[in-house]
This record gives C-alpha cells, sequence and structure tokens, in this order.
C-alpha cells in the first residue's frame, strides 16, 4: 500500500496541522498525544514518509529509537515516572491508528491505570504543562 500524504501526522510535520511540540531533530518530530492514555503520552515521529517499521529505512529507524530513548529518560524524569512503556505498532491489525510510523513513549505508574487508547482527548493547557516539564528534563 502506498504512503498516504494526507495522513495527519504528514500534515503536523508539514506545519499543515496543529501539535503541542516536545522535541525536533533533522529525522524525527516529537509531540504530545492529543489523545493520551495517561498524563505524559508522547508520540515520536520519523520524518521520514513511511507507513510501518517495515518500510523504514534503517537510517529512520535508528534515528526514531534513539530519539524515543532520550525522550523516555526526559519523560521518566521530568514526570517522575517509576517506568516507562515504549510501543510501536504495524499496521490495522497489530492497532496502528495512523499510517505514518510512530513509537508511543508512556510513563507508568503503579497506582494510575491507563486509559483506553484514542477515546479521551487532552485538554491542550495540559498537554502544554506537561511537555514543558518534559522538555526541561531534555536539557538536564
Amino acid at each position: 500500500m502506498p504512503y498516504d500524504p494526507q495522513n495527519p501526522f504528514a500534515k503536523i510535520l508539514r506545519g499543515e496541522l496543529p501539535c503541542v511540540k516536545v522535541y525536533e531533530d533533522a529525522q524525527t518530530l516529537c509531540i504530545m498525544d492529543i489523545m493520551p492514555q495517561i498524563d505524559g503520552h508522547a508520540l515520536v515521529l520519523t520524518k521520514e514518509p513511511a507507513e510501518t517499521l517495515l518500510d523504514l529505512s534503517p537510517e529512520g529507524a535508528a534515528a526514531c529509537i534513539q530519539t524515543a530513548q532520550r525522550i523516555a529518560r526526559a519523560i521518566q524524569k521530568g514526570l517522575d515516572a517509576p517506568g516507562v512503556v515504549v510501543s510501536q505498532f504495524n499496521g490495522g491489525a497489530a492497532g496502528q491508528t495512523v499510517p505514518h510510523v510512530h513509537f508511543h513513549v508512556i510513563p507508568r505508574w503503579p497506582d494510575r491505570p491507563l486509559r483506553m487508547h484514542a477515546r479521551y482527548k487532552e485538554r491542550p493547557e495540559v498537554l502544554n504543562e506537561t511537555a514543558q516539564k518534559i522538555i526541561a528534563a531534555l536539557d538536564n
């Protein structure tokens, strides 16, 4: 299946849709998930036009996992989370809802359950406040 350049993440990368940006480099962009499973749920997107990890170049895959690792450390530190889940889905049968390679970086606490995926839309001010905590931890 050919890559769909009209998917929401492609539009975010082109600046056609808004996002709460956490981090950006030449190959990746990290944004807050607008429908987080828990506060601090971030997404690492490749800038390469690829639908699944299987379509992504080795360089793009390496860049994504390096950014995911950096964001996971910042989330853990900035949000005082004892754990972090990093996940990535390939194809609708696997649970991928946006046809653009992305990694979920989700903080975890033993006493805070996850919400259902893509069911609850967070207020922008909450996303921005959480993003600032993560950004501050990136610099430390």
